[in-house]
């Protein structure tokens, strides 16, 4: 019994400390309905962030974390998205007009109603990434390369003839 009673103190006393001590982890912060056009965000750890209704014209995005992060309803127009990784993503109406994707990794990222004109996707990875079918005919026009760190190539991840 006395062990039972030490035991029982211990986890009461110790259970806050479980609970609300800081996890080595990157919070996911929240950029919605910001104005964060030109902004820089190269190289940083993103992953899970929002970035909701967001104006990111001219932002830098290049080789950026962004596994899991949400961009909904926002313009990337002349983004530099040059490397980023958008893994397990979700960019629905986006906005890439004029923007640099080349070598972005987009696996399994939603991609629905977003707009990709004049983009540039060369060695871009779309694999298993959920896309409208004009999207995917449009992108395949001008696919091309191979994505560096995933080895494959864009019209490959795009399901192109």
């Amino acid at each position: 019994m006395k062990t039972f009673l030490v035991l029982a103190i211990a986890l009461v006393l110790y259970f806050p400390i479980l609970c609300f001590s800081p996890v080595a982890s990157a919070t996911p912060l929240s950029f919605s309905h910001g104005a964060l056009k030109g902004r820089d965000f190269s190289g940083q750890e993103l992953r899970g962030s929002g970035f909701a209704n967001a104006n990111m014209e001219n932002a830098n995005f290049e080789r950026a974390d962004l596994r899991g992060a949400v961009f909904s309803a926002s313009i990337l127009r002349n983004a530099n998205l040059r490397a980023a990784n958008f893994t397990t993503g979700m960019l629905d109406q986006i906005d890439f007009a004029n923007a640099d994707l080349t070598d972005a990794i987009l696996v399994d990222t939603l991609l629905l109603r977003s707009t990709f004109d004049f983009a540039k996707i060369d060695g871009a990875d779309f694999t298993d990434a959920l896309l409208d079918g004009a999207q995917i005919k449009w992108l395949c026009s001008k696919a091309k390369g191979t994505n560096p760190f995933t080895g494959v190539s864009t019209r490959e991840s795009l399901g192109c003839d």
